[in-house]
């Protein structure tokens, strides 16, 4: 089930308050958004830091990228849960967003906001208008790679699956509307496929680790290369 904003707000702050730059942004992506979490999901968060001019300007190379894996622990519900946070320089994030890649558009679109400055919603305004056919290309490839991922394993695991899916889906959403979509179970209440309902109850039952009850990939092979074409 899908997270609201406000509960993962109260769960990732911490990590957003240690972030050594100020961040423009900071949204929840992965499982936690394409709408498949498992109980043992961790946590993907990106999101954009603002590097002061001293560490623009001048012969060092700045810190564009920071990424960083930890455990926290939920006070809450008294466990504890896995976080990797990614964050790039705001010059990068413009550089990514200007080269159609879908990642960074499904980042600022996301509807789980965990951290935002005011200029937050400016850029959301902005960011439909970078959306072009080219897009395409980057959920095409991006399906593909994960399909020989998937193919690759014996058992095959329903985690690539789902996102192999979940690609595919989100992209041609966007090429018929020009609107962003990542939540799988959002998508599918469109495209009615039959067994994607059941692949994420057997998802959320078990683990990240999880595989098809079916090894059998033709059936998966023709819907791959349906929504391909």
């Amino acid at each position: 089930m899908l997270a609201s904003a406000d509960a993962l707000q109260q769960r990732l702050r911490p990590a957003i308050a240690q972030h050594p730059y100020p961040l423009l942004f900071a949204t929840v992506s992965g499982a936690h958004l394409y709408g498949f979490p498992s109980p043992d999901s961790d946590f993907d968060l990106w999101g954009v830091h603002v590097l002061p001019i001293s560490e623009v300007v001048g012969l060092h190379t700045c810190q564009d990228t920071i990424e960083r894996s930890e455990t926290l622990s939920d006070s809450e519900s008294q466990s504890e849960f896995e976080l990797d946070l990614v964050t790039h320089d705001i010059k990068k994030f413009f550089q990514l967003l200007l080269k159609r890649n879908g990642y960074v558009l499904e980042q600022v679109l996301s509807p789980l906001v965990v951290h935002s400055a005011p200029e937050f919603q400016e850029l959301k305004a902005i960011v439909p208008d970078c959306i072009t056919h080219f897009h395409s290309k980057h959920y095409l490839g991006f399906a593909h790679t994960q399909w020989k991922l998937l193919t690759r394993d014996r058992p095959m695991r329903i985690k690539p699956l789902l996102y192999v899916y979940r690609v595919l889906l989100t992209g041609i959403h966007l090429m018929r509307t020009g609107e962003v979509e990542a939540n799988l179970v959002t998508l599918n209440s469109q495209f009615q496929l039959s067994h994607i309902e059941e692949l994420i109850q057997q998802k959320d039952l078990k683990s990240e680790a999880a595989v098809l009850a079916d090894c059998d990939p033709s059936h998966h092979l023709r819907r791959f290369e349906t929504l391909c074409a």
